[in-house]
């Protein structure tokens, strides 16, 4: 799994964070999202699939690692 996230498209709800919080932190001055582990390992998967879902915006995405 690989995660990215679009600061520009992001629009701050923190459902990420709070989804995920090992994954997802939010910018102090912004509020936007921040990836901390854009190649998480297997036990944090089902957590990153639920903060993609919790999304509202669509700004965090998966993909197969290269």
């Amino acid at each position: 799994m690989r995660l990215r996230a679009d600061r520009e498209r992001c629009c701050g709800s923190g459902m990420c964070a709070l989804t995920a919080p090992r994954l997802f932190d939010q910018d102090e001055e912004t509020g936007l999202v921040v990836l901390l582990d854009p190649a998480p390992p297997p036990g944090d998967h089902e957590a990153a699939r639920l903060a993609i879902l919790a999304c509202p915006s669509g700004a965090i995405t998966e993909s197969e690692p290269t």
